[in-house]
């Protein structure tokens, strides 16, 4: 799944790619990912890209009609588990045929450049919509702050955990406490802090709660700086390479040498070091586990 800082780097390429292009084309292929009627996504046509924005895990594509002195619509959409943007500095001219392509839409530019957005699977959650202001997608309006706004600090994190007797794991993943962790960098950012996944928000120390902002800050501009100027082909491999823990079940953690080991849930996993993070103890292979004795 797409995280923070692999939507960042695909803003900052849409952003330097597309600014001041018009829109000649956007075609639904999949009209369940649109998610809105009004305005019409065909009102897309001849607007000009005037900036490309993060909201969370959300891409934002602003526009502008005539000469820039009126709004036009937002272009906002969300690449959920399996979604993707697959950029072309010439856009194929074959047609598009609803269900029968991992294609959900395709957007074209007035210098013959465009973008697919794509999604793998059978399970399609990938949403677009198109509105006249971001905060009128539902998700966008229930983001929690942005873990790297500046005016985010270390005591601004303490108030959002305390009294939260929930596992730490669910509230770095939860959109409307913190916006744009999602589950692989939560086990990286729980692995850096060397914490049990299980931990409960409301019962961590001071010294917990500095250890794992700080685990989250760097982990997350790390993670940045690694996808920053990398066009979208890149940046999966660019993600994968920097995990330690995430997605490498059985492998050595490269901080102990200990195996790092899963836990399954029915739609995705947690990945994490006995030794760093939970005492030596492996953690039950159950949702809600207790650590086994």
């Amino acid at each position: 799944m797409p995280e923070m800082p692999e939507v960042q780097g695909l803003v900052e390429f849409l952003r330097e790619r597309t600014t001041g292009l018009r829109v000649t084309r956007a075609t639904v292929a999949n009209i369940a990912a649109l998610k809105t009627y009004d305005p019409p996504v065909e009102s897309l046509k001849d607007t000009e890209v005037a900036g490309v924005e993060r909201h969370g895990k959300f891409v934002d594509i602003a526009t502008t009609r005539g000469d820039g002195a009126e709004a036009g619509p937002h272009l906002v959409f969300h690449l959920a588990k399996a979604g993707w943007l697959r950029w072309y500095d010439e856009l194929p001219q074959t047609l598009i045929r609803p269900g029968k392509t991992p294609i959900a839409l395709r957007v074209a530019f007035s210098d013959g450049s465009g973008f697919d957005l794509t999604e793998a699977g059978t399970k399609k959650s990938l949403a677009v919509y198109v509105v006249r202001d971001p905060a009128e997608v539902p998700g966008i309006a229930r983001l929690g702050p942005d873990p790297l706004d500046p005016s985010f600090d270390r005591d601004a994190f303490a108030g959002l955990l305390a009294g939260r007797r929930t596992q730490i794991k669910g509230v770095l993943r939860d959109q409307a406490i913190i916006a744009g962790v999602g589950n692989a960098y939560s086990d990286e950012i729980l692995h850096a802090a060397k914490m049990s996944p299980y931990a409960l928000a409301a019962g961590l120390s001071d010294e917990e709660i500095d250890r794992l902002y700080t685990a989250m800050t760097e982990t997350l501009a790390e993670a940045l700086a690694a996808a920053s100027g990398k066009p979208p082909a890149d940046l999966k491999d660019a993600k994968r390479r920097g995990m330690r823990v995430h997605g490498r079940r059985g492998e050595a953690c490269p901080v102990c040498g200990d195996e790092v080991r899963s836990v399954f849930f029915a739609d995705n996993s947690l990945e994490y070091c006995p030794t760093c993070q939970t005492g030596g103890k492996i953690l039950a292979d159950r949702r809600l586990s207790r650590l086994l004795k």
